[in-house]
């Protein structure tokens, strides 16, 4: 009898074992499924309107963008003065500001924290030379790094900390952090010019350089002084960084070998997200990004105007868009040149 009860238990072992690997085939197969659907969907930004400060013939670029929603900027009016200016999350513009220094009808709105603390930079008419400010409740303090020509703060983060780019007495052109008032400079190796546009709670920066052909390229800096450059979607012949936030998100903008500018979503390492604005003339720029994943930024119109729009990043594994057939810009969009950032 013993070696028929034993028979009897092999095949319902055996029915186990297969019902068992049968349930284990279809479970993988459900999460495989399930992982596929939820872990990498695409990258998108959504527009969610667009703005221009008030008055005819206005060129309206927009930079950082604080959690609030409250964004600085420029405004350069048909005379090519240039003032600051703040748009709140209501839609509604303060009036444009200039420093009480400025004698050279420039002055940049550029970066802006949680406590609505904005700093940027104003031109020094009788030197042609640009100085930093930060402006708080209506109040102007002047900034200039020590033993600099020239101070061009870009970007402040919530504790009050800045960064941007300083002219040197040799003519060099440097990236800087102001970290509780102690000064760092630092250079990309190689870069003709170094600029620092944006730093996180973190103190991870976010800017570009410019080497010695005349290239600009993004650049990234660890809190840790680590730098990692070049940072150029594929394709491009000119990428400019403008803007990081806690999760180190990044935007900024390139331009491709046909003329055409681009905006762009970076997520670290390596996941980058062309974005053009609907119905651009051959230029798009992203540069602000706050940390619920709003981006303001600009585009150019057919007769050349610069228009502001605010959007939200879905992120995700970003993949490049199909793009129709761009118009090229009807005019350089804001040449960088020595002492003078982009914008």
């Amino acid at each position: 009898m013993e070696p028929k009860v034993r028979e009897k238990f092999n095949q319902k072992e055996i029915t186990t074992m297969k019902t068992r690997n049968l349930f284990m085939n279809i479970l993988g197969i459900f999460i495989a499924l399930l992982l596929a659907g939820t872990v990498a969907p695409a990258a998108t930004i959504t527009v969610l309107g667009t703005f221009d400060f008030p008055g005819t013939g206005n060129n309206t670029l927009p930079q950082k963008i604080n959690d609030g929603g409250l964004i600085v900027g420029i405004v350069v009016d048909s005379a090519g003065v240039s003032k600051g200016w703040l748009r709140a999350r209501s839609g509604n513009f303060s009036a444009a500001f200039s420093d009480p220094n400025d004698t050279g009808n420039f002055t940049e709105g550029r970066g802006i924290n949680n406590s609505k603390v904005v700093n940027g930079d104003y031109l020094d008419g009788a030197t042609a030379t640009l100085h930093g400010y930060r402006l708080f409740h209506g109040t102007f303090t002047n900034y200039d790094a020590p033993n600099a020509t020239q101070t061009i703060p870009l970007g402040i983060n919530n504790v009050g900390d800045f960064c941007g780019s300083l002219v040197l007495s040799d003519g060099s052109q440097v990236a800087f952090l102001n970290l509780s008032g102690n000064v760092t400079r630092f250079s990309i190796p190689g870069a003709t010019a170094s600029l620092a546009y944006s730093l996180n709670s973190s103190n991870q920066v976010a800017g570009y350089y410019i080497d010695a052909a005349g290239v600009t390229h993004g650049f990234l800096r660890a809190s840790d002084g680590t730098l990692s450059f070049p940072i150029d979607p594929a394709g491009s012949t000119g990428s400019i960084l403008f803007a990081n936030n806690d999760a180190n998100w990044v935007v900024g903008r390139y331009t491709d070998s046909s003329g055409i500018t681009h905006g762009l979503f970076f997520e670290t390492p390596d996941t980058i997200l062309t974005f053009d604005y609907p119905g651009a003339a051959g230029f798009t720029s992203l540069n602000g990004v706050n940390q619920n994943g709003y981006v303001s930024g600009r585009y150019l119109d057919s007769a050349g105007i610069a228009h502001g729009f605010l959007g939200i990043i879905s992120s995700g594994t970003a993949q490049p868009e199909q793009r129709k057939s761009p118009v090229k810009p009807v005019k350089p969009a804001y040449p960088v040149r020595l002492g003078a950032p982009a914008s």
